[in-house]
């Protein structure tokens, strides 16, 4: 008589009561503890907010090697386009235009080499752990990697640190030269071509510069952007959806020279059918 081989249940419960012990024991009793970890290896929101602080000190100090240095910590594979995205994901989410301001002014100065001379309004307290060496913030002395550093709002200090004030001031830049319109270029793609308004900006060297912010105006309406967001076009591309027969004035914010009347150009098929064209504006710094 053939006999029955009985199946190991006993061997299965237990093994299933130990995989259950040891996860309890791993996840709940002695949990992993990450400590002094990098920059680098933090979670993709947590490097929003440290490129977002490392802008907010930049804007204060104005101390770009430092901002090089702390930025480098992420390491990201290029870090100008990193905060050319951020800056584009904070504008969607509703940021201040302070925040996203001091973002992108960040990421044209890395791009051009230098400091540019507009200064950005740093008005809002910046609260920050700072990961590098001491640097100084309006004023304040932020302390090593890993310590937690505040400044005072309305006579209140949000952390327990002592925060000695400097008696220097944050110095005043000279404003450099102005962009001024080189160029206004009507394209007719028929494949392509939809109204839109395609912007260039670049420095004395014609080189294209990210960050720098485009005003839009028009009868009852206006809309602010970067170039920068869209680094497949260029680092100082950006771009705007005009609608037909609407005249726009558009200025560069760091120029202040305004183009009047720009409109979507008209254009036509070879075979006489019309359609609306994409009109290209560059800006340059003499």
């Amino acid at each position: 008589m053939r006999s029955r081989t009985r199946f190991p249940w006993e061997f299965i419960l237990a093994l299933l009561i130990g995989l259950g012990l040891g996860l309890t024991y791993a996840w709940f009793i002695t949990p992993v503890e990450y400590v002094n970890a990098q920059p680098s290896q933090l979670r993709s929101d947590f490097k929003d907010e440290y490129r977002g602080v490392i802008a907010a000190a930049y804007a204060a100090n104005r101390n770009l090697d430092r901002a090089r240095a702390r930025l480098s910590l992420l390491a990201d594979p290029d870090p100008v386009q990193a905060l050319s995205a951020q800056a584009q994901q904070m504008l969607a989410a509703g940021i201040s235009f302070n925040q996203v301001s001091q973002v992108a002014q960040l990421a044209a100065d890395i791009q051009s080499g230098a400091m540019s001379p507009t200064i950005i309004s740093t008005s809002q307290i910046v609260e920050e752990t700072v990961p590098t060496s001491q640097t100084e913030v309006q004023g304040t002395t932020l302390p090593t990697f890993g310590e937690s550093t505040s400044t005072q709002s309305s006579g209140s200090v949000i952390d327990a640190v002592t925060i000695t004030p400097r008696p220097t001031t944050t110095p005043t830049f000279t404003p450099g030269p102005a962009f001024a319109l080189v160029a206004q270029e009507p394209k007719c793609e028929p494949n392509k071509s939809r109204g839109l308004l395609q912007i260039t900006v670049m420095d004395a060297r014609k080189r294209q510069v990210p960050g720098v912010e485009i005003i839009v105006t028009w009868n009852g309406g206006e809309d602010r952007f970067f170039t920068g967001f869209k680094p497949e076009m260029g680092n100082g591309y950006a771009d705007f959806q005009m609608t037909v027969s609407t005249a726009y004035n558009v200025r560069v914010v760091e120029g202040g020279t305004q183009v009047p009347n720009v409109t979507a150009p008209p254009c036509s098929n070879p075979n006489g059918s019309a359609y609306t064209g994409d009109l290209l504006l560059t800006f340059q710094q003499p």
